[in-house]
């Protein structure tokens, strides 16, 4: 989503990325689009969808809820309200900048907001069932912008509608393909989702979720590789 102008630039926003996995049992597939050459973050590179969230996230309805042991992790050094809006942001921007659906078919509780009028049209609601919390990465110190994103993996299956129908996307990502695992290293990308890609690929034909989360923290002061409930990583 587009960053409001008004927005304070330096400050370190929350962000949630969605990786959605095809065909991971005989060609495993991931979705990815290609950022506009005047984005002021990530210009031209090939990424998964995300973005930052939205005050709004909060307080949109969630009608499944993230599995115990992601949301452990998802809160572990984080507002305990965080988990909801970040999963709610995960599935706004695959809607957004995708226009596939991820949640459960039903009518929504209450009036819907304006900028979920579309999604609500396809006659779901959002849930978050189906989403494993798999990394997290704050952005370094001097880059334009800064997030905290968390990234969640979600099994195609749970998509619902053609994969292959990107007819109701945005403009903000270009080129949206399911790349084959094997090609991928060959697009152009950010360091941190070659990185995220090594967890994804270790992950593949594993569908619980992971006992501990790699935080790729990138602080003023120093950067470490930990895990959210577990061990400091490799130096």
């Amino acid at each position: 989503m587009p960053a409001n102008s008004s927005e304070d630039k330096t400050a370190i926003r929350d962000a949630a990325t969605i990786i959605a996995l095809r065909d991971r049992h005989s060609k495993p597939r991931i979705l990815m689009g290609q950022r506009g050459a005047k984005a002021a973050f990530m210009p031209n590179k090939f990424v998964f969808p995300g973005g930052a969230v939205d005050p709004e996230d909060r307080h949109i309805p969630l009608e499944g809820s993230l599995p115990d042991l992601c949301n452990q992790r998802l809160t572990e050094d984080a507002d305990a309200g965080m988990a909801h809006a970040l999963c709610i942001a995960a599935i706004r921007e695959l809607w957004e900048e995708t226009g596939l659906v991820l949640g459960n078919k039903g009518p929504w509780s209450g009036p819907v907001p304006s900028e979920w009028q579309d999604y609500a049209r396809t006659g779901h609601v959002p849930s978050a069932t189906t989403l494993q919390f798999v990394f997290r990465a704050l952005t370094p110190p001097g880059r334009p912008r800064r997030f905290d994103a968390r990234f969640f993996l979600v099994d195609a299956d749970a998509i619902s509608g053609d994969l292959d129908d990107f007819s109701a996307a945005s403009d903000e990502l270009s080129h949206l393909q399911w790349v084959p695992l094997q090609d991928v290293r060959g697009f152009d990308m950010p360091f941190i989702t070659e990185v995220v890609l090594s967890e994804i690929e270790a992950r593949v034909t594993r569908s619980a979720p992971p006992e501990s989360v790699p935080f790729f923290k990138n602080d003023d002061e120093e950067s470490l590789f930990l895990r959210l409930r577990g061990v400091p990583g490799p130096s």
